[in-house]
Order: structure tokens, then C-alpha cells, then sequence
């Protein structure tokens, strides 16, 4: 196929699907035109774009034929050597630290596709459209299989960014165990979000960065520091840095996010993003005068989070505990409600029904004397009393009322 070189270049998203729909990744298009791959990636994100021959060859590799150069689906592993790869905006893999291996998703029907479209961020009502386009009479994924799908592609990147927010081991695991079980719970919103990805990535930072840990026992003391002392150091800085700048330069330099996006995730202006990428860099180049250059920045990030093999649970295990902590918190809220149903009939059987005015308060009154109390007889008025007793009988001297 001849290429017109007065083709024009296709934008950014365009191109990034291209790549896909080739099945190349960005280090195959860098190798074929001798470039680097931070290059590649900075042509998909729109920072730059090629320019003469270059760019003539670049339209004519995108627009190509079909190639079957990667007919399977990467998955990132585990055991790696430093790969800034991930899950980027609309799912794009940008920022896992990783080595990629070609191997199969899982060995049910379409794990393979449920891949390819994460890659492209299609929500599942898209992918059930393209299903009925095919002819598909069901659809080609369960919610547990594209559940599994989003975690295989996304829990390994996270990780790692979640290590870099927090510098712990357990709280960036737990983090992204804890994001991954909200979107279980929520899948039918999180299913058809436009970020899938994204949505989940946004979940584990805000939890990673909660400042509620800090007064959990087991998060008081710090945790023991990479082998490396370079890597202390960088994560000696990235620490310092206070919690909302170290989130945008993990998401602008560490996952490759764009600004529009990064600030949207963080919930800030652009120019503010911005303003703090440019800050949180001038710290870390303060401390670490080597990492001055935003290119070595990216790359020391992608070592450090790498340096630690950092691994996540599995999706099956996942989903068992969101299951159960939605079964637990469900409970938890039927026996308090039925507590509170049981003291508001018990504070209306015994509530009073109707009003008593209460005591008034004693006083004391001044200038009377006080009311002599009847106390016990002395013997001389026991004597008296018994002599009038006896004379009240006998005697004139006994005055009887008369009647008239």
C-alpha cells in the first residue's frame, strides 16, 4: 500500500487506536522507527507529534494493513524487570511497572476481547453493541469475568502507584484490594463509566491517602526503606512532599496522565495541576539534583515501585471479601435498626402519658419563729397530767357546757 505523504496525521486517541487495532505496543512502534518509546507515548498523549520523514513514516505505519505481529493479550507479571506501562485514562495501558508477557487472560470465551477492549475503554454497553453487531446471541462476559478482566489489567499498576503515594507495602496492597471490592459492589455504574479504569485508580488514592491511618495501630511506625539508597532518598522526597502534590506527579510523570486529565482526577484547575507538577518536581530536583529532567524522573519512579515486587491478590479472592463485607455491613445495619426499633417501643411503654406538675423548690422564710415539735414529758408534767386526768371526773369545780 502506497501512502500519500501529504496524508494528514491522525490526533492523538486516533492514533493510540490504531496501535491497538495493529496489536503493537508502543516499544514495537519505537523499535520499527528508532525512536525511543517515552517518544511513542508523548505522540499518543498529544505532548508532541513527528515531524518530516518521521512523520511520514509514522501515518504510513499506523495506517498499514493489519498486522499479527501480537495475535495474544499482555498481561503484566509479577516478576519484571523496570516497564512504566499502566492503566491510564479511558484504560490505556501507561503506568504499570512491569514486564509484559504474551500470555492468555483465562480460558473461558472472550477474556481475550475483554482485553482488548479495556485497552480501548469501552464500557460494557458498548461491548454488548459490539457483540450484537457480530451476530452474538449472548453476551461474551459475565460481570465476575469482566470484573476479572479490569482487575488482571489494572490491580498490578496499582499497586505500585499506591506504594509510591504511601511508601507502604500493606496499605498500597490494601488499597487497591479496597477499591477493587467498591467497584464489585458498584459494578453497574462502574461497568458502564467511560474510565473504568480511572475510576478505580481514583478510588485506591483517595484511600492510600487518607489521613484517617495514621491513628490505625499497625500504620503508627514507619515501615522498613528500600535496600537502595537511591531509593530511599527518592522515596525520603516523594514523602515529604505534602499528600495532593505527590498525587499529581505520581499521576502526570509516574502514569503519563495528560494535565486536563490529572487535574480533573485531583479536582483542580489545570493551571493549578500545573503549578503543582512544576513545584513538586523543583522539591524533588532539591533533594536529588540528578532527577531534574522529568524523563529520568519517570523512569527513577518506575524503578523505585518496581525494586519492590509488590504483589496483588487474587480477583477470585477480591470479590469473596467485598461479598462478604457488603453481606457484614448489610447486617450490621438490620441489628441497629432493629435496636433502635426496640428502645423506641420501650421509651413509649414507659414514657409518662400524661402531665405532673412538678414540686416547687422549698423557701426559706424569715422573721417567724419556728414551730415548737412535741418532745417527750419531764415527770413533772407526767405527774401533772395524771393528777388532771384524775380530778376531770369529781368535783364542782368541773365546768359542764349547758344547752339552752
Amino acid at each position: 500500500m502506497t501512502q500519500n505523504p501529504a496524508a494528514p496525521l491522525p490526533t492523538p486517541k486516533e492514533r493510540r487506536r490504531l496501535r491497538e487495532n495493529r496489536s503493537l505496543s508502543q516499544a514495537d512502534v519505537a523499535t520499527r522507527l528508532g525512536v525511543s518509546r517515552a517518544t511513542v507515548r508523548s505522540w499518543e498523549n498529544g505532548r508532541s507529534a513527528p515531524r518530516g520523514r518521521m512523520r511520514e513514516e509514522y501515518t504510513r505505519l499506523l495506517t498499514a494493513g493489519p498486522s499479527a505481529a501480537r495475535p495474544e493479550v499482555t498481561v503484566p507479571q509479577e516478576d519484571a524487570t523496570p516497564e512504566l506501562v499502566g492503566a491510564g485514562t479511558g484504560g490505556e495501558a501507561r503506568a504499570d511497572i512491569g514486564k509484559k508477557r504474551s500470555v492468555s487472560v483465562g480460558g473461558r470465551p472472550g477474556r481475550k476481547r475483554a482485553e482488548g477492549r479495556l485497552a480501548k475503554g469501552l464500557p460494557t454497553e458498548e461491548w454488548l453493541a459490539e457483540d450484537a453487531r457480530a451476530g452474538l446471541s449472548e453476551p461474551s462476559l459475565t460481570p465476575a469475568q469482566a470484573f476479572d478482566a479490569l482487575y488482571a489489567f489494572c490491580a498490578p499498576a496499582l499497586v505500585r502507584q499506591a506504594y509510591l503515594l504511601t511508601g507502604r507495602r500493606e496499605l498500597a496492597r490494601e488499597s487497591v484490594e479496597r477499591a477493587f471490592q467498591q467497584a464489585w459492589y458498584r459494578w453497574p455504574e462502574v461497568a458502564v463509566d467511560r474510565d473504568p479504569a480511572g475510576w478505580v485508580r481514583a478510588t485506591a488514592y483517595e484511600y492510600a491517602l487518607s489521613p484517617w491511618h495514621r491513628l490505625r495501630p499497625r500504620y503508627r511506625h514507619p515501615e522498613a526503606p528500600p535496600a537502595g539508597a537511591a531509593d530511599r532518598a527518592l522515596l525520603d522526597a516523594l514523602l515529604e512532599l505534602p499528600p495532593v502534590y505527590r498525587r499529581t506527579l505520581v499521576l502526570y510523570d509516574g502514569v503519563g496522565l495528560g494535565l486536563p486529565e490529572t487535574a480533573a482526577e485531583t479536582e483542580a484547575s489545570t493551571p493549578a495541576a500545573a503549578n503543582r507538577v512544576l513545584h513538586a518536581r523543583e522539591a524533588v530536583a532539591t533533594k536529588l539534583p540528578e532527577l531534574a529532567s522529568p524523563e529520568d524522573l519517570h523512569w527513577r519512579l518506575a524503578e523505585l515501585a518496581s525494586a519492590e515486587r509488590l504483589r496483588a491478590a487474587k480477583p477470585r479472592t477480591v470479590r469473596w471479601y467485598g461479598e462478604r463485607r457488603a453481606q457484614q455491613w448489610t447486617r450490621a445495619a438490620i441489628a441497629f435498626t432493629a435496636l433502635l426499633i426496640g428502645v423506641t417501643v420501650l421509651t413509649l411503654g414507659t414514657a409518662p402519658d400524661h402531665y405532673e406538675a412538678p414540686l416547687s423548690p422549698p423557701e426559706t422564710i424569715h422573721g417567724l419563729p419556728p414551730k415548737g415539735a412535741p418532745g417527750p414529758l419531764s415527770a413533772a408534767q407526767v405527774k401533772l397530767r395524771a393528777r388532771l386526768r384524775s380530778h376531770e371526773m369529781n368535783g364542782p369545780e368541773r365546768l359542764i357546757p349547758e344547752t339552752r
